[in-house]
């Protein structure tokens, strides 16, 4: 660890220059010759990243930053203290701790928490940066989480694993059987440390699949950041047998939408159709990922407009996890409706279950982004191309 780069003169020369064009900053002469220019960059690279992301971070004094990719990987305080409310106790080992921002938050709910790292020069780091924000409860290990894990030998009330989703040859991966990690082969071993294991997985991985791999899932929670899936969080309980609990949630700045089922009241729900309404429900991207597009209908009373369309209308308005619209028209897809409604205008546009995307629509009939109308594309339960015409509500 780069102490010297603590010095408050190059402190404050970071923070003078993080409205700067790094690419242009390192044409520029260093002005600290004792330290290694590449690292002043990437202090400043890499705190810029963190301001929106790791508010508390950027905002104390005294943190250091390591490469821009590790902020960029790490999850959003946003999203690490959603992820501390679904676990608490005494002791808590994080096997995958990275920047540690999970095990910051994880730190306020349990007595004490291990963070462990494989990198030395990044552990060291994550190490300093708790004694900046006053962590006390959390240590630092180096190395692998598995070897030390068994090296404690002790009981814990929760262990938590984020494992790497890149194969060695660096392409993305789909199952978590290929992450690093092995988290299936070694759930038999984390089971012998502890009953609970929580376990973050990306977005690009199936439900189903996860399901599959994994035994004893309590819960599973899909994680959206303002509308973008960022996590999936797989509650592991030793011995359990029962369905799991599936939760959506959209973190937003001023309001967390959630959505609960079942695996199990997934497969017996019964949706109802009809021809859209007064108003049209398209779900967010968290309730997208669960795939409960039957009790979507069923929980909120709202018909479907097809089976695979996944947009919903009712006559009546409803608090809904996703966007709500007022719906103005309807009109049949066919070359008169699109001349008369969208050709050379500005409008948003939406498709589900369509055969046509959005950027050849927009490039056939010159439809520009923006404005005040939505349109929808999609297909109802006749098995009709149409066009929905709506103005937002939320």
């Amino acid at each position: 660890m780069k102490t010297e780069l603590l010095h408050s003169e190059v402190q404050e020369f970071i923070q003078q220059s993080l409205d700067k064009d790094v690419m242009r900053l390192a044409l520029q002469k260093n002005p600290f010759p004792h330290l290694e220019w590449i690292d002043l960059l990437t202090q400043i690279q890499s705190k810029r990243k963190a301001q929106g992301k790791l508010p508390t971070w950027y905002e104390t004094p005294g943190i250091l930053y390591p490469a821009s990719l590790s902020i960029e990987q790490t999850s959003s305080e946003a999203c690490a203290a959603y992820k501390a409310s679904l676990v608490s106790g005494r002791e808590l080992i994080d096997l995958t701790g990275g920047l540690g921002i999970d095990a910051y938050y994880f730190a306020k709910v349990f007595q004490g928490v291990t963070h462990c790292e494989w990198q030395e020069p990044l552990s060291d780091l994550v190490a300093h940066n708790y004694k900046v924000l006053n962590a006390d409860n959390i240590r630092c290990i180096s190395g692998d989480g598995m070897a030390i894990l068994k090296e404690l030998d002790q009981t814990w009330d929760c262990i938590y694993v984020d494992p790497a989703r890149r194969n060695q040859a660096k392409e993305k991966v789909f199952f978590l059987s290929d992450c690093e990690p092995n988290v299936p082969l070694l759930l038999d071993t984390y089971f012998q440390y502890s009953a609970r294991v929580l376990i973050k997985t990306a977005p690009l991985l199936d439900l189903a699949a996860g399901l599959n791999e994994l035994k004893y899932v309590k819960e599973i929670h899909v994680v959206a950041l303002d509308n973008e899936v960022k996590e999936l969080l797989w509650l592991l309980e030793q011995g359990y047998s029962d369905t799991a609990r599936v939760v959506a949630v959209n973190l937003k700045k001023d309001r967390i939408d959630r959505f609960e089922s079942t695996v199990a009241a997934e497969a017996t729900a019964q949706a109802t159709y009809a021809l859209p309404k007064t108003y049209l429900y398209e779900p967010n991207s968290a309730l997208m990922k669960t795939g409960q597009f039957q009790r979507i209908s069923e929980i909120y009373a709202l018909d479907k407009l097809h089976q695979h369309s996944q947009l919903y209308t009712a006559d009546a308005l409803v608090d809904f996890p996703g966007r709500t619209f007022k719906i103005l028209a309807q009109y049949p897809f066919n070359k008169q409706q699109m001349k008369a409604q969208l050709q050379n205008r500005k409008a948003h546009i939406t498709i589900r279950n369509f055969p046509i995307s959005v950027s050849e629509l927009r490039q056939k009939w010159k439809i520009k982004e923006g404005g005040d109308q939505y349109f929808f594309f999609t297909t109802n339960c006749h098995n009709e191309k149409i066009i929905v015409l709506c103005e937002k509500i939320n």
